[in-house]
């Protein structure tokens, strides 16, 4: 028997027919600024992949197992990927997410200069250039998460952001405002990709325990953007047109699309390993198919299908998930009236000039970093101790509490900012100071709330959270369109009081949901079946842990209980696969199970669609 045709059992070390009859041209990919290492193609078409590579039986495509000896990785798994490498795309992704962020507010502070070259307008119009930009991103996620999945992470950054610059620098030069409303909407619309799909390339590079700082990095983003905005477009409008305002965010958008473009990678390993498995069927002529094709293939209409239909079916089934969506959206309205509110008090009332009264903005930006730092650095860690010491399942209740913190500090800040804004005699540093703790509500209230949601519907997470997106950013356009009138009718104190008693309204939601929730899941048919998928892959854990070899023992065969054990996880967890939507969980853990097979060292990770959505 040649070389060529053998390859080797990592884990016993001798050698086993391989399933190719002739060893083809090497196929190992190229490298590009994107694609740092490659594996080599020798080591992908000699491995020993399950199956027959028939049709009916094909050999299954997982990530090669590592080679403690001959320090082997499948260098083009992205958790491979080097630590200064997975924090270089980090930061990128972070930042590209930033800039489409900090667009939606930053000609807010240039409404004046917007105002005086198209004249004779309602309020409500010049809202909308702010709120024709939120708009995008009701439409953008139902278009590009499930493309997403098809075609994968980078190709939708690269095919989005493109377009998103040429918006953003046709909005310079428009000469109506009808024309600047279009060029809005259609940036925003492009540019929310990287919102969509920045958190699940994170996800895909870091393991569990290492996510919570990145994620904290990247969930700063859609914060600091907004509250960044207003600073940079006052002072711009100060000394400039608000065409320089709109040049800005373009020539910005322009650098992250060469930056990224570039520099960062696939790393959706679905994608990656549908294409390995297509590179191997064409070499050899034999049937490969990815793990997770394997378990449930590739529906192209049936994805899309299911993006636009289940988050509504949630929605108006799942009392958790509407009240959820609701409290998020009401929020997130709040915040993006306070770009229309800002101007009419510190401008208005107070007589600063624009750039002075963008700053008002750092107050909320101080509070989302205190925020953020707790939780990253207090409540992960002390998350991750109660899940290790509950056997590897936690309640999703015990995400709330940081949520019912945040519920409390939001309206409290409010309220202490709508009786110190005005009258003017008071000293304007009391109602920035009020900001912080309404900025550190807002995080809290944003990460707890969508960290819940994933643990209550973990399989169903994706449409869950697509449809707060969709809900949120709806509400983002509507009421900041009433915020001058409301002003107008009120008054600065009573409109800031009204907006104030609002978040205060909702501020008991996540307190019903930390004593009820738990009966309420088991009444509803969704959370149920995550609930008991949540447990059992929890139980088959502790019954089965996963071990993590030591070299000296990466060449000892697995006794026979060890396996009987195994193939009764790939039972369970090939039964698990027939409920709707679980496909991306258990195909992630029964390529687990061929990786404990081959001798790989892992642990036990999330779900796959968990991780793409959070």
């Amino acid at each position: 028997m040649s070389a060529d045709s053998t390859s080797i059992n990592s884990k016993q070390g001798v050698e086993r027919p391989s399933p190719q009859t002739s060893q083809p041209r090497d196929l190992t990919l190229p490298k590009r600024p994107w694609l740092r290492k490659s594996t080599p193609w020798t080591r992908i078409i000699n491995h020993d992949y399950q199956g027959k590579g028939t049709s009916d039986s094909p050999y299954v495509v997982v990530w090669l197992p590592s080679d403690p000896d001959s320090g082997f990785r499948d260098v083009e798994n992205p958790n491979m990927f080097g630590f200064g490498y997975k924090w270089a795309t980090t930061i990128l992704a972070a930042l590209s997410t930033m800039i489409v962020s900090m667009g939606s507010s930053m000609l807010s502070a240039a409404m004046e200069d917007v105002m005086k070259e198209f004249p004779g307008r309602s309020s409500p119009v010049y809202i909308m250039v702010t709120s024709a930009y939120i708009i995008g991103f009701v439409i953008g996620p139902l278009l590009w998460a499930p493309c997403s999945e098809v075609f994968g992470r980078r190709t939708m950054f690269v095919f989005t952001y493109i377009p998103f610059t040429l918006f953003n620098a046709a909005a310079s030069g428009c000469k109506s405002i009808e024309a600047l409303l279009v060029m809005r909407l259609l940036a925003g619309t492009f540019g929310c990709s990287s919102m969509t799909n920045s958190g699940g390339t994170i996800a895909d590079m870091f393991d569990a325990h290492q996510r919570g700082l990145a994620m904290g990095v990247f969930a700063a983003a859609p914060f600091l953007g907004p509250a960044i905005g207003p600073v940079i477009g006052g002072f711009l409008s100060e000394g400039a047109s608000w065409h320089w305002v709109a040049a800005v965010i373009a020539i910005l958008s322009f650098v992250l699309t060469v930056a990224g473009g570039f520099f960062i990678p696939e790393t959706y390993a679905p994608v990656l390993l549908r294409r390995r498995a297509d590179r191997l069927s064409k070499a050899t002529g034999k049937e490969y198919r990815s793990a997770q094709d394997v378990v449930k293939p590739l529906d192209k209409k049936e994805l899309f299908t299911r993006q636009l239909k289940k988050p509504w079916a949630l929605m108006f089934k799942e009392p958790i998930v509407a009240l959820m969506a609701l409290y998020l959206s009401v929020i997130y309205a709040i915040l993006y009236m306070q770009f229309t509110a800002f101007p009419l008090i510190f401008q208005g009332q107070r007589g600063w000039s624009p750039g002075l009264s963008g700053l008002a903005f750092v107050g909320i930006t101080i509070g989302a970093f205190g925020s953020l730092g707790y939780i990253v650095f207090v409540e992960n860690p002390a998350y991750v101790r109660k899940h290790q010491a509950a056997g590897g399942y936690l309640a999703p209740e015990a995400r709330l509490p940081s949520v019912i913190l945040g519920a409390i500090l939001l309206p409290l800040g409010l309220i202490i900012f709508a009786f110190t804004c005005v009258p003017i005699t008071l000293p304007w540093i009391a109602c920035i100071l009020a900001t912080v703790p309404y900025g550190a509500g807002i995080v809290f209230v944003f990460l707890g709330v969508s960290n819940y949601l994933v643990d209550a519907y973990l399989m169903y997470a994706a449409s869950v959270l697509a449809c707060g997106t969709v809900m949120r950013s709806a509400f983002g356009v509507v009421l900041p369109l009433f915020t001058t009138d409301i002003y107008d009718s009120l008054g600065v104190r009573w409109a800031s009081a009204l907006i104030a008693f609002l978040a205060l309204a909702f501020a008991p939601v996540p307190m019903v949901f930390y004593v009820w929730g738990a009966k309420i899941r088991r009444s509803s048919k969704a959370a149920r079946e995550a609930d008991d998928l949540g447990r059992m892959l929890a139980a088959r854990s502790r019954a089965a842990p996963l071990p993590v070899l030591a070299r000296a023992e990466a060449s000892k065969k697995q006794d026979d209980e060890e396996r009987a054990e195994l193939a009764s996880v790939h039972e369970q967890l090939l039964e698990a696969s027939g409920k709707e939507g679980a496909g991306q969980a258990v195909s992630l853990m029964l390529e687990r199970v061929e990786s404990i097979q081959n001798c790989k060292a892992i642990e036990v990770g999330e779900d796959e669609e968990s991780k793409e959505t959070v």
